[in-house]
């Protein structure tokens, strides 16, 4: 991919990966616990679900890494953080009248941590605290290390139907440079064994823009990543946030691309993706034809969350365990970060909740001409202002911001339809930030675009 130079300068504009909107900088403590509770209690009975679990546990903690997660060697901590969760499960279930769950997923950390045993019991508390539809997807994220022979069969019993691996990259220098030594074999071992198991739902988590990383070493990556056919592979752009995660300080910032070559990672990550028969999702999700995803992104359904692209139809998000975020139909919520005190608050009785945002009429409607343009390429910010908040006009102050982008060639307009163009696609987080009220009014610090 060629870059124009003006478009190395929208590369390296920083803006939110809008996995949400309001984004999380801009929630508050205006949101807590009593709200939470309130918003729980005024589900209604019919109301689907999707459960959000996060364990924040990992043996070793690699440099790249963002997430709220901390490194144990020791099991102790992990059977009190899950004695603490199934606390919180009775708790949540006691506070709200909705039952129907359509979606799970465990995240982290590496939550398989926690062991098959403690798996089965919490997805079985779960069980008999929700009803869980006969289809419904339950996910849970993997480090393949540490994935065996007795792991994988007790995930499959514990009705897991859905597995996301880490795998990052595969070439030994990069693996050095951020902290994470997984040889191919290991990935392939974990694969064969998970499929040995039962799983055929089988994800593969990929990232370019990563030190000394190379646009010969992510074509490798694909590659390989590409051989043990899972359904679906996704390939972030690595978020350089030292501010934020303080690992990442250990990463040379003088070894990242720059945005031309990470323009160019991304480009031929997805080039050698589509290659092997794999179907391009949004901004860097990719699936085989048959995958639901792709299924829902041909049918207009696809959605966006804080995993990222999903085929998730619910209402409402609940989440479990510390630093995790919900969405319900009047706003996010999110517990407290540190484990202490999510746990001093859940063995309280009290839900965790430490901040959040209620949304306006305003938020909902941005939020969904955002969600459009992240999913579809292409939305009619008009018909959605008229039908949500009665006036077609209502957005048309991103008009300002939309002309450079299209004058650029990342979008075009029609009316009040303004879709992303083919060569745009890399750059639509700076077409979705035309419609971000937030972000002009409140200095938050974010990703580079690409």
């Amino acid at each position: 991919m060629s870059a124009l130079p003006s478009h190395l300068v929208l590369a390296e504009k920083s803006v939110p990966r809008y996995t949400s909107y309001p984004t999380a900088p801009h929630f508050s403590d205006a949101v807590g616990p009593e709200q939470y509770a309130a918003w729980l209690a005024a589900l209604p009975a019919d109301t689907r679900l999707s459960l959000y679990l996060h364990v924040p546990f990992c043996r070793e903690l690699c440099t790249y890494c963002g997430c709220h997660t901390r490194a144990t060697k020791r099991n102790e901590p992990l059977h009190a953080y899950s004695e603490t969760l199934a606390h919180e499960i009775a708790l949540v279930a006691k506070a709200s009248p909705a039952r129907k769950v359509i979606h799970a997923h465990w995240g982290g950390g590496t939550p398989s941590l926690l062991g098959g045993e403690r798996l089965r019991e919490l997805t079985d508390m779960l069980r008999g605290h929700f009803d869980f539809a006969p289809e419904a997807e339950v996910s849970i994220e993997l480090d393949p290390r540490y994935v065996d022979g007795d792991l994988a069969p007790a995930l499959f019993a514990a009705g897991f139907n859905r597995v996301s691996l880490g795998v990052q990259d595969f070439n030994p220098h990069v693996q050095k440079a951020i902290g994470r030594i997984q040889p191919f074999e290991a990935v392939e071992r974990a694969v064969n064994v998970l499929r040995v198991a039962g799983f055929r739902a089988i994800n593969l988590d990929l990232m370019y823009g990563l030190p000394f990383q190379t646009e010969d070493d992510v074509i490798h990556t694909a590659e390989l990543a590409a051989s043990l056919a899972p359904s679906r592979l996704a390939i972030f752009g690595y978020a350089h946030a030292p501010w934020f995660a303080k690992r990442q300080q250990l990463i040379d910032a003088a070894a990242l691309p720059g945005a031309a070559e990470r323009l160019r990672q991304a480009a031929t990550a997805q080039r050698t993706l589509t290659e092997k028969g794999y179907v391009a999702i949004g901004l860097d999700h990719f699936a085989l034809p048959d995958d639901p995803m792709a299924v829902a992104q041909r049918g207009g359904k696809l959605r966006r969350n804080f995993q990222g692209y999903t085929v998730d139809q619910a209402d409402a998000l609940l989440p479990f365990g510390a630093s995790s975020i919900g969405r319900l139909p009047q706003g996010y919520v999110q517990n407290a970060a540190d484990v202490g005190g999510w746990r001093r608050a859940i063995e309280s009785d009290r839900f965790a909740t430490i901040k959040g945002v209620a949304f306006s009429r305003d938020d909902l409607a941005r939020a969904a001409v955002i969600e459009r343009l992240m999913c579809d390429f292409s939305v009619d910010y008009g018909a959605i202002a008229e039908k949500m908040l009665g006036d077609a006009a209502a957005f048309d102050a991103a008009q300002e911001d939309l002309a450079h982008l299209i004058e650029e060639g990342v979008a075009t307009q029609a009316g009040r339809r303004v879709s992303i163009t083919e060569a745009g696609r890399p750059f639509m987080r700076l077409v979705a930030a035309a419609f971000d009220a937030y972000l002009p009014a409140r200095a938050a610090r974010h990703s580079v675009a690409v």
